[in-house]
């Protein structure tokens, strides 16, 4: 009897067990097919980690699209670029790591060959390559006329490397080379099948330039052909301290305060645009709106307007060049007609990153970044502000003026300022300056309001004598520091808030009757 109970019990747990493995394949198929119906990104199936528009966007201009065979339609075309995109980013990461990870997905068996046997000798010799494109300007040759193979020239593909040994930078090359390619449709994705390197060619850039108000001739900024001297200040609005196009945001708070800095006899201002809170290379038009907002402002006062780029960024890695590129390009294109900028200040004291961030790539960043603003804008200026005179030497030949900022002794100005024109020969800003009303309980030590005057009178006898440039930090003294500039501890944050020529009430302090010279 427990022999016949045995053999029922197996025989119920082997149907209960058949029955759940049926139930748990059908489940299985059902979610796939679920999930293919969603409309699932191809990243997402291959488990990459995040789509182009995170992590690549190079400058991708379609320079002729005729096919003599079949009609390109636009939607095929987006993902032919996608993909051919994609295989782009697969590279560039299997380079840097050795591995072979995603290549089988962008690359045919023959072509990802030549990949493995790269990725395999790196390896041996303890080389990795860290790599992007900036710029491709792919030209239809051929498209099939069952849509399953497309052929295209993709002409003077600008590309940045830096090759590492044992972890040790060992080169630093920039190219700019052509390459003949053909893609097959396998499985509904477009896979490289071939990808051969031409000889590069010179390939013309279209840049529309109209009468810029601003030029420079040898040492001097001239505005409509009439020399233009600087005399201005750094501005945000008092309540709104780092944070001038946030919610705070307020057309007559600020039209007010351009009024103030008119009637003290300015003539520029400098403002900032943080990369995150525009939107980083997804630009929001909500940031330009007030943007071109405060720029009009500007221009209805004749106020000229440095507009500093990339405020409290400092990533510089090579893999966010693009993405870079993409957030300047937008903001700088969109006002690259406005007549109240002066100039893009590209990034304010970048030489504060060096040693974190490495000097060279740094340095390799705003380099890089340079013909990107020209293109897309070559009817401003372009300068970087560095954080003091040593630093200011670095790319003097690649911006229009240079600009630093000083922090130092008195007796110190003539002689540093000096040494720099003479290192430039070009037209040179003194961008920031100024000294902080600091005394009190954490600066027993610190200036007076009367010290304050004092030191600004003695900076325009100086600017004066030498007919000099200049924007002094800032307009107002503010109620509130971000943690994110000052660091949380209050001693520093107390510093920072009393260099304004105007209490944090708006009331003048004795220092605004030397705001500027005659």
């Amino acid at each position: 009897m427990s022999l016949i109970n045995n053999k029922i019990s197996i025989r119920v747990i082997l149907i209960v067990t058949f029955i759940a493995v049926n139930l748990l394949v059908i489940m299985g198929i059902n979610s796939v097919l679920t999930y293919m119906n969603s409309g699932a990104s191809r990243t997402s199936m291959l488990h990459l980690d995040k789509e182009t528009v995170n992590t690549y966007l190079p400058n991708v201009k379609w320079e002729s699209l005729e096919n003599p065979g079949r009609i390109m339609e636009p939607n095929t075309l987006k993902t032919i670029e996608k993909h051919y995109l994609f295989s782009w980013v697969v590279k560039n990461k299997s380079l840097e790591d050795n591995r072979n990870e995603g290549i089988e997905d962008y690359y045919t068996q023959n072509a990802r060959t030549n990949l493995y046997r790269t990725i395999g000798e790196n390896s041996k010799k303890n080389l990795t390559i860290e790599s992007t494109t900036l710029e491709h300007h792919p030209s239809l040759e051929f498209y099939s006329a069952d849509g399953q193979l497309v052929v295209f020239t993709d002409r003077n593909v600008v590309e940045f490397q830096k090759i590492f040994q044992s972890e040790k930078l060992i080169a630093t090359i920039q190219d700019t080379a052509s390459y003949k390619v053909m893609m097959l449709l396998e499985d509904g994705f477009w896979r490289v099948r071939h990808i051969q390197k031409m000889k590069p060619s010179d390939f013309p850039i279209d840049t529309v330039v109209t009468a810029p108000v601003f030029k420079v001739s040898g040492k001097k900024i001239y505005k409509n052909d009439r020399e233009f001297v600087m005399k201005g200040i750094n501005y945000y609005p008092k309540n709104s301290a780092w944070d001038t196009f946030g919610t705070a945001f307020n057309k007559d708070t600020i039209g007010r305060d351009l009024d103030i800095i008119k009637s003290a006899k300015l003539n520029t201002i400098r403002i900032f645009v943080q990369y995150e809170d525009f939107g980083k290379a997804d630009v929001k038009q909500e940031k330009l709106d007030k943007l071109k907002n405060l720029l009009d402002m500007a221009a209805s006062r004749e106020l000229a307007v440095i507009v500093t780029l990339f405020d409290f960024y400092s990533d510089y890695s090579i893999a966010d060049w693009t993405l870079t590129h993409r957030h300047a390009e937008k903001i700088v294109s969109t006002f690259k007609d406005h007549k109240a900028i002066i100039a893009w200040d590209l990034k304010n004291e970048p030489n504060l990153d060096f040693e974190k961030r490495n000097q060279s790539n740094v340095l390799e960043w705003l380099e890089h970044l340079i013909p990107v603003i020209r293109q897309s804008d070559p009817n401003h200026l372009i300068t970087i502000g560095w954080s003091n005179s040593a630093a200011a030497v670095q790319l003097k030949d690649k911006v229009d003026f240079v600009s630093y900022h000083f922090y130092n002794a008195i007796d110190d100005f003539e002689k540093e300022h000096g040494s720099l024109e003479k290192a430039v020969n070009k037209p040179v800003v003194i961008q920031e300056f100024g000294l902080p009303s600091d005394n009190g309980i954490w600066h027993w030590s610190g200036h007076s309001e009367k010290d304050q005057a004092v030191y600004h009178e003695k900076m325009q006898a100086q600017f004066k004598k030498n007919h000099l440039a200049f924007l002094s930090w800032t307009l107002y003294d503010f109620p509130s520091i971000p943690n994110q500039v000052a660091g949380k501890w209050p001693w520093v944050k107390s510093k920072q808030k009393s260099f304004g020529f105007l209490n944090s009430k708006g009331k003048k302090k004795p220092s605004f009757s030397h705001i500027t010279y005659e």
